[in-house]
């Protein structure tokens, strides 16, 4: 049995030295010190980044949201201090032949200014191709002789609302529109393009939203029968490119790896910069020791 297990001895990789053969030096002890420090700042390094989740984000041509029946939910709110409640009215347009007069559903108005402005909160559906949705007075019983378009857009999203802390897109890009100090007989064009956007968690569940991009214009328009009824256009078309944000954590394989490189690595060089220091240190102390005698 002692024979086996000497013979076993010989496949030892990780040979020992005997200590009394081992020399400690005050540079060694400097460097060794140093080394720990480093290793345990490039560990905390790694740890922050293992624990910490990372969002992605790439570009695809699909529908992300197929089981939405070709829909896009939207959220408007709006203030329009200088009209009537009853004269304002939500109409909806689009190329599959949709015009909706007057929309009332999953809406509602809040007077302002002691009844003198309102403010329009309204949750609706758009399908998935170009059209507008306008704010004017086309659905009042009685047209304004001068209706003030003046605004204010508190909130303009589309699909679900994606508060994550790491992406900073363009969910609500009308939020906090102001045009309190516009012509109040001018019509606004708002001009969207809508960008499908998906954010996947930790747990593959997905959420889809919509960023959109906005220019605007300001004008009064007319006609051969005179000054067109104002109105505050929202025009909108989708664009065929989808974004995505994933969120991801480093894997736990890849941090093993990591730290053990950054622990194998430092101690390599360590040793090398100890080894040269020392070989270094003892030729000068032989020269010394040429010179006295």
């Amino acid at each position: 049995m002692t024979g086996d297990a000497e013979q076993l001895f010989v496949f030892d990789i990780y040979r020992k030295v005997p200590k009394d053969l081992t020399q400690p030096t005050y540079t060694g002890a400097i460097i060794s010190v140093c080394c720990c420090l480093f290793i345990l700042f490039l560990f905390l390094s790694e740890l922050t980044g293992f624990v910490t989740t990372e969002v992605v984000n790439e570009l695809y041509v699909d529908d992300p949201d197929k089981d939405s029946g070709g829909k896009i939910d939207v959220s408007l709110n709006i203030s329009l201090p200088n009209l009537h409640c009853e004269l304002v009215g939500l109409d909806i347009q689009d190329e599959m032949g949709r015009h909706e007069v007057g929309h009332i559903d999953n809406s509602m108005k809040i007077p302002l200014n002691n009844g003198a402005g309102c403010r329009f909160e309204g949750q609706f559906s758009i399908n998935k191709v170009p059209g507008n949705f306008h704010v004017s007075t086309h659905s009042a019983t009685a047209q304004p002789q001068n209706p003030d378009m003046t605004h204010v857009i508190h909130k303009l999203s589309f699909g679900d609302t994606l508060q994550v802390q790491n992406v900073h897109g363009a969910f609500n890009a009308l939020g906090g529109a102001d045009r309190l100090t516009s012509n109040p007989l001018a019509s606004h064009d708002y001009i969207l393009k809508i960008v499908p956007t998906v954010y996947e968690d930790k747990s593959g569940k997905q959420r889809y939203s919509y960023q959109y991009t906005v220019a605007n214009k300001e004008y009064v328009a007319y006609s051969h029968t005179g000054r067109i009824i104002p109105a505050i256009w929202f025009r909108y078309d989708l664009s065929p490119i989808t974004v995505k944000y994933t969120e991801r954590r480093q894997p736990l394989y890849r941090f093993i790896t990591t730290i053990c490189a950054i622990i194998g690595g430092t101690f390599t060089v360590a040793g090398i910069l100890d080894s040269c220091i020392f070989t270094a240190s003892e030729a000068w102390k032989k020269i010394q020791l040429g010179k006295m005698h």
